[in-house]
Order: C-alpha cells, then structure tokens, then sequence
C-alpha cells in the first residue's frame, strides 16, 4: 500500500520535458506591511519584471550558480569588493536550496510520496535589487512551482498553504519577511487580503480576494539604482507592536483599514479617494519608521511624485515607489520628467493576470467548500 497522497508516477526520465516556471515582481497598493500585524493589504503582480527557474531532469541533483548573481571569480580584489557593496554577499543559489529542503520536509510530514528522480535548478531574474519588488520571494515561488510539477504534486498541496511554505524557505535564510508577497505571488493579479487573527490561528492564512484587474488606474512604478535594505525597516516598529506600543497599534490598525477603504475605491472606481488613501499609507508610514530608517533616497522618490501632485508610497519596505496620476497625461509627462531630472527610473505598470491554472482552483475550491 503507497503512503498516503502518494504520487503514481514513476520517476521521469532524462529525456523528459525542462520545468520553466516565471514568478512576478509585486507591488504593495495599500495596508503595507501589515500582513505581520493581523492586518489587511491589496497587492498586485506586475509583468514588468520576474523571475524564472528552470528544472532540467538529470542524473544528479545540481543546484546551478547563476554566472552573475552568485559570482564566484573577480578580476581584482576591487572588483570583489565593490560587487560585494552593490549586490551584497549572497545570490540566488540558497534561495533554491531552501525551497528544496522546505519542499522535501513539508512533503514528508504530510505522507506526499516523492519519486527518486533527479534534477538540475537554475535561475534568472530581472528584479532590481532592494526595491521592495519582492525578488528573493520571486525566485522562492518559481522554484516551488517547479517542484510542484516535477513530482506531480500540484494538486496535493493546496494554494492557501503554498505562501506559507515559501515564507518558511525564506526564513530558513534569516529573511525578514510575512505573507502577503508570497500570497500575491501564488495567486497573481490584483488581490485583496485580510490576515485577521481569527482566521491566521484557525488555518494558518488569511482570507483571500482577487479583483478584477481591470478596477485599477493606471499606475507608475518608480525605482532607484542603488536603494535601502529593506530587511532593516521592520524591526524596531516590530517589537514596539509585540510590546502593545498604543502609538504603534493603532497606527497599524489605520494602515489595515486602508486596505479596506482601498477595496472599496476599487469597486467603485473612486480614484481621488484610491490617491487620498495611497498618501495617507505612506504618511503613516513615515510618522512610525521615522526619517531615518525609511532613508533619504526613498522619501526623495516619494516626494517627486508628490511635488507634480500624483499620489505615491512605497511599493514595499523602500526602494521603488508606486505613483498613480489622477489628473491623467499631462501629469504623467510632468512626473516623468520629474523623475529623470532625479536620476530616477519610471515604468508604466502592466498588471499580471491570475495564475491560478485548473488543480489550483480546484484545490481551493474544495477547501473553502
């Protein structure tokens, strides 16, 4: 008798089909960070830039260096070093390592059979570094989604723990991070997400909406070559919320109900109150992180969108900014002129569709049944 959600496939052969999975960078409209606070957020993919992870069958399991981002050979002991200060000391490789280990793990206690088949892991991703785009968790989801289809295990690990068990390779890693990236990743589109108490003990995750795309305005994606660490913002408004701080929880609880007046805007296509809410989340921000921590660099990206009048916050924990122009064209030449003249990038953000494929509804509708 097989183990109990065992897999009938046999092992895939070397010859059988290269895995290629593509995770979106994300963009966080309202409630950030608020999904590690019981809170509510809305986030959205975007195809602008991603990660892909290829899975190639073969006779050994090989973990393989990407030839820039795990750069191992220098020119000069300057080059180390400066390769060093602008991209930090470690690439991609460990991110796929700890999906394999988180993978295996979860497949193991779960009674998931597994065949013994071998294979190679590479990647590649286009997300700018520090922006709060989401990059470490991009390639973290691509990764699990090969797994996913390499053992023919999709539709044995349902969709609303996938986020979690991305999350938990990225801590396997020392990564300051919470859900809601992982879950926009996983799901795709514009997506709406209540982490609330009751159901985050009860399941393990929040209560998940997707949105129509096609609610949103269109939006500006604004980013600096060389931003903040994201990781070094939340820690000290982190433990001042674990420590009951009144000024911190009830400014987290302002941001959470952001995101349900954003959902609101949305349906209703009120965008003058969609870039009320937008600025009130960053000022929020900003009186709680406080100057210093959120950096220079990031709150000048903030204040270029807002000296055209567009409204603008953090797409993230700094680095890039999400701007949206609501008195249309002629605002949206005055902000990018603004944003050149600034040394800044800007992008038009086009909106990733829902990746949810038929096991994955299928596996979410028989939960929520």
């Amino acid at each position: 008798m097989k183990p109990n959600g065992s897999s009938s496939s046999s092992s895939p052969s070397l010859t059988s089909p290269i895995i290629e999975h593509k995770a979106f960078a994300r963009i966080g409209l309202l409630g950030n960070p608020s999904d590690v606070y019981y809170g509510r957020t809305i986030s959205l993919n975007i195809q602008n830039f991603w990660a892909t992870v290829r899975l190639q069958p073969s006779s050994d399991l090989q973990i393989l260096p990407h030839p820039t981002h795990d750069l191992v050979q220098f020119t000069s002991i300057s080059h180390l070093v400066n390769r060093l200060e602008n991209e930090g000391y470690y690439g991609g490789v460990r991110l796929l390592m700890a999906t394999c280990k988180v993978f295996k793990t979860y497949c193991k206690e779960q009674g998931i059979h597994l065949h013994d088949g071998n294979f190679s892991l590479s990647y590649d991703t286009n997300i700018p570094r520090q922006t709060g785009l989401s990059g470490s968790s991009a390639i973290v989801c691509a990764t699990f989604s090969c797994l996913l289809d390499f053992y023919k295990v999709r539709d044995k690990i349902a969709v609303e723990i996938r986020p979690q068990l991305i999350l938990n390779a990225e801590k396997e890693l020392g990564i300051v991070a919470g859900l809601q990236d992982r879950v926009a990743q996983v799901y795709g589109g514009l997506l709406y997400m209540d982490f609330n108490k009751e159901s985050m003990d009860k399941y393990g995750h929040g209560d998940y909406t997707q949105l129509d795309t096609s609610l949103l305005p269109p939006l500006y994606l604004i980013y600096a070559e060389n931003p903040s660490d994201s990781g070094k913002v939340h820690s000290a408004v982190r433990q001042r919320w674990l420590d009951g701080d009144e000024f911190i929880v009830s400014s987290m609880e302002e941001v959470a109900n952001l995101a349900l007046e954003g959902k609101t805007a949305l349906l209703e296509k009120d965008y003058a109150k969609l870039a009320t809410l937008m600025n009130r989340n960053f000022d929020l921000r900003r009186r709680m992180f406080g100057d210093a921590a959120l950096g220079s660099l990031n709150i000048e990206m903030v204040e270029v969108a807002r000296r055209v009048g567009a409204a603008s916050k953090f797409t993230g924990s700094g680095g890039a900014v999400v701007a949206f122009c609501p008195d249309g064209p002629s605002q949206v030449e005055l902000l990018t002129d603004a944003c050149k003249k600034a040394g800044f990038s800007i992008l038009p953000v086009k909106v990733v569709p829902s990746l949810l494929n038929e096991i994955d509804i299928r596996s979410q509708s028989s939960k929520n049944a």
